[in-house]
């Protein structure tokens, strides 16, 4: 080899040498370059995730915590509506102590009209058939007719008897008779003529039983 060759060798050893380490030198350069860049977008990030959680906070906050208005509005609500209840019950109690009063009275009222029926029906039973053709007589029994329809208008009602078995809810037993025709138990005859009101009893029928 030449002393020009070696010359040139050593020039090109060197240029590319020279590139080598620029080139090393770009990178880093990039690298520092890049590195500040991230850091910088994470501590943005990061300030910014800390700003949302703040704001959220914030926010939740001021949802769960009443105002003192609102509370006060609660209280009230609350309170309207147990006292609405509570006159709902009263209303409710006193129209049924008020119908419990009304049939006591009804059935007092009652009680003291039915001994004026019972000698309607005794004095028209004992008149014998000319009587009961005079005038009198007619206009009694018309009386009586009318009295009967407007007890039954309000509900008063007589009780079956003669024939009907023995009821003790409905019937008051004051004799026993031996009767083959009849079977046991089987009211035989009435002494007294007992009613309902509404379904309820004012006065029970005085009956025989035959047993």
């Amino acid at each position: 080899m030449s002393k020009e060759d070696m010359v040139k060798e050593a020039v090109e050893e060197a240029k590319a040498k020279a590139a080598e380490d620029r080139e090393a030198e770009t990178t880093e350069e990039s690298a520092e370059e890049e590195q500040p860049q991230t850091e910088e977008s994470n501590a943005e990030e990061t300030a910014e995730d800390q700003s949302e959680k703040e704001e959220k906070k914030k926010f939740f906050g001021k949802k769960n915590k009443k105002d003192k208005k609102d509370e006060k509005i609660d209280e009230l609500t609350d309170r309207l509506t147990r006292q609405m209840a509570e006159f709902d019950n009263f209303r409710k109690r006193t129209e049924k102590e008020k119908s419990q009063m009304y049939e006591i009275g009804a059935k007092d009222i009652i009680e003291k009209i039915l001994p004026v029926v019972d000698n309607f029906e005794r004095g028209l039973s004992s008149m014998s058939e000319e009587e009961k053709a005079t005038p009198f007589a007619e206009g009694m029994e018309k009386i009586y007719k009318q009295l009967m329809t407007t007890l039954e208008e309000i509900g008063v009602k007589p009780i079956e008897a003669v024939g009907q078995e023995f009821n003790p809810d409905f019937h008051n037993a004051v004799m026993h008779v031996e009767d083959e025709e009849l079977d046991d138990n089987i009211i035989a005859e009435e002494f007294q003529k007992g009613y309902t009101y509404r379904d309820s009893v004012v006065r029970h029928s005085m009956v025989k039983v035959a047993n």
